[in-house]
């Protein structure tokens, strides 16, 4: 019994130990403590992005208070992912003075300072972008007595004429078509390559350089997986993931978009859209929703086609609804193909030729991303008959104006009244090509080796803004980096 109760009293002391111990550990911290923060550094003249020329020197001098100068020590590293030996591109001292020889591409780098009194360190990130005399300025494709040729206009508007034959030591090839920059849209516009277009060939370009690409494709028959026999381009576009999307051979390919796209294989054809078709060589690459469509037309059985791009293009052909097609039948026109032209992703005129030669304006709406439908909106006599043809140069604006060149001319059609204005500007030479600056404020006329540069804003008649001369031959197309 005696055992019993002393068991008891244990069991009681030790209960009353443990709930003295819970209480003492829930007991709230008053928190009356005196800090001594260490010193920070203070930075100013540090930027978050330095552009450096390819070749030349590149200095970062920022000025750091609230250290004391025996106790500051810098540090400056420079991520390079081709770098065999990293530390390579690892420096010390309170300002980074180098020879940028690094390749014309976005780095990230960072600062780290360091307190030497305390060991504390601070972290300070940045960018460094590498440019070449090539990374801003405009490209111009010409033709020249039959010969392609190649120019790079300098953003002081000075001419380098033939820069493709300086710089690779040899021709392109003929008939040139078009000439695109692509560039990755969804990763920060990604600069890809310069792409020159012939009708049977193509080159690419490093964007840098302006050097045939050698690690990538480099020309048009290498950028197909498996390429066919002879190609025989119709037309191409630029996807803005930065691949090349259109027809050839009469048929539409895209270029792959499922891998990384620094990628050798990125961008390059497989297989075309499966199907029984051959495509006119006009089309649109139309979007609604961040979701990309291809209207275009099968030139045999004159009908109007979809095409959508489901991580690669899929032929559906006249898979659609036509809405309105007593104006007219989109899936039999009984016409020919002539330009094909959209305004505003929405609003799509389409102009063809009769049996009798007649040209006929169809005006539609197809929404190709669902529900899948095609709507007629009108069928007319182009008021201008005269102008159109398969090689005409017809381009349409956002405004809702279409340009159309016609010898030396431009004039602006208003299809919603039937309007036609003749552009100001006096062109010397028959005009052979028509482009819109990005806001589309500016148009530019090419004509026998010069550049017009057109104001088209509101209110405005087509004003000469300036001209850009002694480009060799007749421009074809042009783009720019800026």
């Amino acid at each position: 019994m005696n055992q019993e109760r002393s068991l008891d009293k244990m069991k009681k002391l030790i209960m009353s130990i443990v709930v003295l111990t819970v209480l003492s550990a829930c007991y709230k911290d008053k928190g009356n403590y005196v800090i001594d923060m260490p010193e920070s550094p203070v930075l100013q003249n540090l930027d978050t992005l330095y552009e450096a020329m390819t070749g030349d020197s590149l200095i970062v001098q920022p000025k750091i208070t609230g250290i004391a100068t025996e106790d500051l020590e810098c540090d400056w590293r420079i991520d390079v992912p081709e770098a065999v030996v990293p530390e390579a591109n690892h420096y010390k001292g309170n300002a980074l003075r180098i020879v940028f020889g690094l390749e014309a591409k976005r780095y990230t780098a960072r600062l780290t300072v360091t307190n030497k009194a305390n060991g504390m360190k601070y972290f300070y990130p940045f960018k460094i972008q590498g440019v070449t005399e090539f990374s801003r300025g405009t490209l111009v494709l010409t033709e020249d007595q039959g010969v392609s040729k190649l120019s790079f206009i300098k953003q002081d508007n000075s001419v380098q004429p033939n820069i493709y034959e300086v710089i690779n030591g040899q021709s392109l090839p003929a008939e040139p078509l078009q000439l695109h920059y692509v560039k990755n849209q969804f990763t920060g516009n990604t600069p890809l390559g310069y792409w020159i277009i012939t009708k049977q060939a193509g080159v690419r370009l490093n964007v840098n350089t302006l050097k045939k690409e050698s690690l990538k494709p480099g020309t048009l028959f290498d950028n197909f997986f498996l390429a066919p026999p002879t190609i025989n381009v119709g037309s191409l576009q630029a996807h803005p993931q930065g691949v090349l999307m259109g027809v050839i051979n009469d048929k539409f390919y895209g270029g792959a978009t499922t891998t990384w796209d620094q990628s050798a294989t990125y961008g390059m054809f497989g297989t075309y859209a499966d199907g029984e078709y051959d495509l006119a060589s006009k089309f649109v690459l139309s979007t609604a929703n961040n979701n990309y469509t291809v209207i275009a037309f099968e030139k045999n059985k004159r009908q109007f086609v979809r095409i959508n791009l489901y991580g690669s293009p899929m032929y559906f052909g006249t898979q659609y609804s036509a809405i309105n097609s007593d104006v007219f039948n989109p899936t039999s026109v009984g016409m020919d193909l002539l330009q094909l032209v959209q305004i505003n992703n929405a609003d799509t005129y389409a102009y063809v030729k009769n049996a009798n030669g007649q040209i006929y304006e169809l005006m539609f709406n197809a929404n190709f991303a669902g529900p899948f439908n095609f709507t007629s909106g009108h069928k007319r006599l182009f008021v201008r008959p005269e102008w159109i043809t398969a090689e005409t140069k017809m381009l349409a604006s956002r405004s809702g104006y279409i340009y159309v060149a016609a010898q030396n001319q431009v004039f602006r059609y208003n299809p919603l009244s039937e309007q036609v204005q003749v552009l100001k500007t006096d062109i010397k030479g028959e005009v052979t090509m028509l482009k819109l600056e990005d806001d589309e404020d500016t148009l530019i006329v090419g004509a026998a080796g010069t550049l017009y540069y057109l104001d088209i804003q509101v209110g405005k008649n087509g004003e000469l803004v300036k001209k850009i001369e002694g480009i060799p031959g007749n421009p074809v197309d042009m783009t720019w980096r800026k």
